[in-house]
């Protein structure tokens, strides 16, 4: 069978043409997929619920995460929830510059002593307070928590006589830029609830002794 050159060549050419069509249609429909994604996107942010976009790296994920978590934490004052704004994690305290100009540092821990706790009870409420500030540290000023560890993690426990005498050392403390936690009770046990029940303050010796010099130990 004789086959034509003229209809070899027509064969390919529709070939070819099919090809183009094809190749073009689909270069088209990607493109237009992906408009319509990131429309899609873009009306979802507008609307407050954006979900992030592929390219996104799960170290920005992770990222993002911790400054949301940083932005919901709470700190429990009086009963009230009084939510933090900064994230805690990047403001650090001041007493981490004098970590590396002092050596000698302690904790003292400020019991209330008019609310008449049983042993077991203070033993407890110290010992929140002590890991509460010790997050704080950690976070926030892990050179003088180091250098606290160095001094073999030094604790006094003192006594007061009335919330509003720890509201003053607490004052007190913080015009002196030294880091303080109070532990604050539910009450589910011997005290009314949300009774603020230990007090922790942590750095240089001479600066702890300016806020709690004149307490006695309990």
């Amino acid at each position: 069978m004789e086959v034509s050159i003229f209809s070899v060549t027509s064969t390919l050419l529709i070939g070819a043409s099919c090809f183009a069509i094809g190749y073009i249609l689909a270069d088209s429909s990607a493109k237009t997929l992906s408009c319509n994604r990131f429309v899609s996107w873009m009306r979802s942010a507008v609307k407050g619920n954006n979900p992030l976009p592929e390219s996104t790296s799960v170290a920005s994920l992770q990222e993002a995460k911790f400054a949301n978590d940083d932005d919901k934490k709470e700190e429990k004052v009086s009963g009230t929830r009084q939510a933090k704004t900064i994230p805690l994690a990047v403001v650090p305290l001041e007493i981490e510059n004098l970590a590396e100009m002092l050596e000698d540092f302690k904790m003292v821990l400020v019991v209330r002593n008019d609310l008449k706790m049983g042993k077991g009870k203070i033993a407890a409420q110290c010992s929140h307070a002590t890991l509460g500030l010790f997050k704080k540290l950690n976070r926030r000023a892990p050179k003088a928590l180091a250098r606290w560890e160095l001094c073999g993690q030094v604790k006094v426990v003192l006594k007061i006589e009335s919330d509003e005498e720890l509201l003053v050392l607490k004052a007190r403390a913080k015009s002196l830029k030294l880091p303080t936690h109070i532990t604050i009770d539910a009450g589910r046990t011997q005290i009314a609830p949300n009774s603020r029940t230990v007090m922790a303050i942590l750095g240089p010796d001479d600066m702890v002794d300016e806020v709690t010099g004149g307490l006695k130990l309990l």
